[in-house]
């Protein structure tokens, strides 16, 4: 007698589905809070490294826009559209930081499926409306993210 197989499910699609759950949880919250008061956090392993120009501020960088990655794009946007800041960050724990120094009532995240589940995690007791938006390509260098997808979320309100 063969014995029962459930199907195994990847730690992606696990983290998957809790940030997909987390996103429609607060999309409302998330939506009414006013561009000036939102921040972004994009990860390093987006900027083109041999043309990036980005000034390094320690755990993170800030865009100089210098117009060899996609983060340029979405600084461009992010300036227009007034939000406070944008953050190329290096790693989990500068978010603590950058949260206790900008205070955000939203936060909107690109990363892999497990940093924005870490995220999340790390931010639980914070009352701040958090929208992942994932990664097309993962992996710790030249990774990529769908444009449309990040201006359709930094674009929203109620």
């Amino acid at each position: 007698m063969k014995g029962c197989k459930f199907p195994v499910k990847s730690k992606e699609h696990t983290y998957k589905t809790f940030t997909d759950k987390q996103n429609k949880l607060q999309a409302d919250k998330f939506a009414l809070v006013p561009f000036n008061k939102r921040i972004v956090l994009a990860p390093h392993c987006m900027r083109n490294i041999p043309m990036c120009c980005a000034i390094d501020k320690g755990g993170y960088y800030i865009c100089s826009q210098c117009g060899g990655c996609k983060i340029n794009i979405i600084s461009k946007l992010v300036k227009e559209l007034g939000y406070k800041a944008l953050y190329v960050v290096k790693g989990g724990r500068t978010i603590e930081k950058i949260v206790k120094e900008q205070n955000p009532e939203a936060i909107v995240g690109i990363a892999c499926f497990f940093e924005g589940d870490q995220a999340f995690k790390m931010l639980k007791d914070k009352k701040i409306a958090i929208h992942f938006v994932p990664l097309t390509k993962d992996g710790c260098t030249a990774t990529d993210t769908d444009l449309a997808e990040v201006e359709r979320v930094l674009k929203q309100t109620n």
